[in-house]
C-alpha cells in the first residue's frame, strides 16, 4: 500500500515535467506556477523513494549473490552489504513516511504573537520583556519582520502586554509550538532578600488570518475611540486616536494606542481581531478532531504549562518533549533552533504513530 502510493505519485511527478515543458502551460503562467509549485512540493519525496528503489535494487542483487556464493569469506562481505542497505531502506522509509505526513495549510502563514505577564506582579512583567526580546532576536537571526502593533508597559521596564506581527518564511512552522505558560524561576530584581521566585508569562501563537479567512461584518463591530494613555493612566496623546474593536457576537475585545493615527491604530486593532477569530475558529475544529480521536497533538493549549525557565541552573526545561539545555543565556538571545527542532521532530513523530 505504502508503496503504491509512492508509485502513484511518482507518476504525477512525471506528468507535472512533461506539463511544464508544454509551450501552451508556458504561456498561460497562472497554471504554470500552479503546476510548477505542484511540482516542488512533491519533489524532496520523489527523489528519497528514487534513491530508496535503486537501494531495492541493490539489495536485491546482494541478496541473490549471498545465496549462489559458496566462498565463505565472500559471504561475510555481502552478508555486511546487506545489513548496510537494510539500514539505509529502513531510514529512507521513516524519511518517505514523514514526508508523506499532511502539511499543515498553516505552515506558511505569518503570525501574530501575544505575550502577556500572568502570575507574579513586577517579575512576570519583566520576564514577558525577556521573553519579547528573545522573540525579536530570533526573528533578526531568521531574517524576519517583526512589527509591534500594541504593548502596555509597567513602571519598571516590563510588558503588561506585547502583540506584535511577524513575518517572513514558514514562520509559523517554526513558532507554533511555543503556545503556552512559560515559567520562570529566579531571584527579581525586586527581591532584596536573594529568595528564588517562581512567575509566569503567557504566549500565543496565532497565524495571521487574511480577509478571505475569516469575513467580518461591520454590522458585527463596535469601535470606540479615546484618547491613548501610558504608565499611571497619564494621557500620551492630545487627540482621540487609541481604538477600541468590540466583536459582538464573539465578544472578543482588542485595543490598540501605539499609533498617534486613529486609522492606523483601527487597522492594527482588525489585524489582530481577524487572527484572533481565526485561531477561535480553528481550535473548535480542534476540540471536534479531538473528541473523535481521543487525542489532540499540537493543540496550542494556552493554559497548558509548556516550559521552564530556570536562572540559577541556566537551564531551559520543555515539558512537552522531556527537552532540557543548559543554555540559558543563549537562547534567551534567540538562539533557539535546537529547541524548536527538537519540538518539531516530536510532534511529527507523534502524527507518525498516530497514523
Amino acid at each position: 500500500m505504502f508503496i503504491a502510493r509512492l508509485q502513484k505519485l511518482e507518476k504525477q511527478f512525471e506528468d507535472l515535467e512533461q506539463r511544464l515543458t508544454d509551450a501552451e502551460v508556458i504561456r498561460d503562467q497562472e497554471l504554470y506556477q500552479k503546476y510548477r509549485k505542484e511540482h516542488a512540493e512533491l519533489s524532496p519525496l520523489i527523489q528519497v523513494f528514487r534513491r530508496y528503489q535503486l537501494v531495492q535494487q541493490g539489495l536485491a542483487d546482494s541478496q541473490g549473490l549471498f545465496k549462489g556464493e559458496t566462498d565463505e569469506e565472500m559471504k561475510a562481505m555481502v552478508r555486511e552489504e546487506i545489513e548496510t542497505l537494510k539500514a539505509q531502506a529502513a531510514s529512507q522509509e521513516e524519511e518517505m513516511r514523514l514526508l508523506l505526513l499532511p502539511k499543515d495549510p498553516f505552515d506558511e502563514k505569518n503570525v501574530i504573537l501575544e505575550i502577556r505577564a500572568g502570575t507574579g506582579g513586577e517579575e512576570a512583567g519583566l520576564f514577558a520583556a525577556d521573553l519579547f526580546r528573545m522573540y525579536t532576536r530570533l526573528a533578526e537571526r531568521k531574517g524576519w519582520k517583526l512589527e509591534i502593533l500594541s504593548h502596555s508597559t509597567t513602571g519598571i521596564g516590563g510588558l503588561k502586554e506585547v502583540i506584535a506581527a511577524i513575518s517572513g518564511q514558514r514562520v509559523y512552522s517554526l513558532l507554533k509550538y511555543e503556545s503556552g505558560v512559560h515559567r520562570v524561576q529566579r531571584v527579581p530584581v525586586t527581591e532584596s532578600q536573594g529568595r528564588i521566585h517562581t512567575s509566569a508569562v503567557t504566549v500565543a501563537i496565532l497565524p495571521e488570518a487574511e480577509e478571505v479567512d475569516v469575513q467580518i461584518s461591520p454590522e458585527e463591530l463596535r469601535i470606540d475611540v479615546f484618547r491613548s494613555s501610558g504608565p499611571g493612566g497619564q494621557s500620551v496623546n492630545t487627540t482621540d486616536s487609541a481604538v477600541r474593536i468590540t466583536h459582538l457576537p464573539s465578544g472578543l475585545v482588542v485595543i490598540c494606542q501605539d499609533e498617534k493615527s486613529q486609522h492606523k491604530n483601527k487597522a492594527k486593532a482588525l489585524k489582530v481581531l481577524r487572527s484572533r477569530l481565526f485561531d477561535l475558529k480553528q481550535h473548535e475544529q480542534q476540540q471536534e478532531i479531538a473528541k473523535e480521536r481521543k487525542s489532540q497533538v499540537g493543540s496550542g493549549d494556552r493554559s497548558e504549562r509548556i516550559r521552564t525557565y530556570n536562572y540559577p541552573q541556566a537551564r531551559i526545561t520543555d515539558h512537552r518533549v522531556g527537552l532540557t539545555l543548559y543554555k540559558l543565556e543563549a537562547m534567551l538571545d534567540g538562539d533557539l533552533d535546537e529547541l524548536l527542532q527538537g519540538l518539531s521532530a516530536h510532534y511529527r513523530t507523534q502524527a507518525l504513530e498516530q497514523g
